[in-house]
C-alpha cells in the first residue's frame, strides 16, 4: 500500500514569498487497484506525483511504501524499491538505443519480451530497437517508448503522467487496453494516471480530484465520473454550456 499522511509542498516565489503547492493531503492507495488523478491544471496533480517518486520533497508530512517511510529517500532508491513513474514530457538519452533503453527499465529482459512491450505500445520493433533516443524520434514516439518501459518493470508502485499526450486516438486506445488489462486487480502492485481524458477517467477504479494543492474528492469511478464527465469533455470539445453541479476549473 502507498500512504501520504498529512503531505504539503512548498516553494520560494521569485519575491522570496511562499508558494504553497500541495496542502495537508492524506492518501491510502491499496494494491490491485488502478487510480485516476484529475483536476484543473496547477492544482497540484503532477507536484503530488513527483512527491511519490522522489523528486520533490514535502515541506511537511510523510510517504510511506508498505509501511515503510520513504519520505528522506532519494529517487534511484525509491525505484528499487519498485516505484516508477513516466514523465508528461519524458527525456531524451542521446547515445542511448531503443533496446538499451528498455535493458536499462529490466535488465533481465530477453528479446522475445521486448519486442512484445514495444508491439503493445503500437512501435515495430524492427523498426525501432536501433533507433538513437535523441532528436530524431517525435514526442509520440518518445512517450509510448517510455510506456513500455514501465510495462517492461512491472513495478510495484506505476505512475502515468499524461499518457495520452502526444499520442494518437488509436495508440491511446491500445495503452488504455494494456495499462487496464495489466493493472486492474493486479494485486502485485498499484497503478496511478494522472489523466483529464474522457476514456482514461471512468476506466479507472477510482477517481482522486486534486483542487488547490488539496483532495477535493475520491471515490470509485462510477460515482465520480458522473459528477466530472460533463465538465471534462465540454471542456475538450469547446462546447461548455455551463451545467448545473459543474467544477468550476476542470
Amino acid at each position: 500500500m502507498l500512504e501520504l499522511r498529512n503531505v504539503s509542498l512548498n516553494f520560494n516565489g521569485g519575491d522570496g514569498a511562499g508558494i504553497e503547492v500541495l496542502r495537508g493531503v492524506n492518501l491510502q492507495l491499496e494494491r490491485g487497484k488502478l487510480y485516476a488523478i484529475t483536476g484543473p491544471n496547477g492544482g497540484g496533480k503532477t507536484s503530488l506525483a513527483k512527491v511519490v517518486m522522489g523528486i520533490y520533497t514535502p515541506s511537511q508530512g510523510q510517504v510511506l511504501l508498505d509501511g515503510e517511510d520513504i519520505t528522506g529517500l532519494s529517487i534511484s532508491e525509491r525505484a528499487r524499491r519498485g516505484i516508477a513513474y513516466a514523465f508528461q514530457h519524458p527525456p531524451r538519452f542521446k547515445g542511448l538505443t531503443v533496446a538499451d533503453i528498455m535493458k536499462i527499465a529490466r535488465p533481465d529482459l530477453d528479446s522475445v519480451h521486448m519486442r512484445g512491450y514495444l508491439r503493445d505500445v503500437g512501435l515495430c520493433p524492427e523498426d525501432y530497437l536501433e533507433r538513437d533516443l535523441g532528436p530524431g524520434l517525435s514526442g509520440g514516439e518518445i512517450k509510448r517508448i517510455e510506456v513500455a518501459q514501465l510495462l517492461a518493470r512491472d513495478a510495484e508502485v506505476t505512475i502515468f503522467d499524461e499518457p495520452e499526450a502526444g499520442v494518437d486516438l488509436w495508440t491511446i486506445q491500445k495503452l488504455l487496453a494494456i495499462i487496464v488489462k495489466r493493472y486492474k486487480g493486479n494485486r502485485q502492485g498499484l497503478a496511478v494516471i494522472i489523466t483529464h481524458n474522457e476514456q482514461f477517467l471512468p476506466a479507472c477504479d477510482e477517481i482522486i480530484l486534486i483542487d488547490e494543492g488539496t483532495v477535493q474528492g475520491q471515490g470509485p469511478a462510477q460515482m465520480m465520473w458522473p459528477l466530472l464527465r460533463d465538465d471534462i469533455v465540454c471542456k475538450q470539445r469547446a462546447q461548455c454550456v455551463g451545467i448545473g453541479g459543474r467544477i468550476d476549473g476542470i
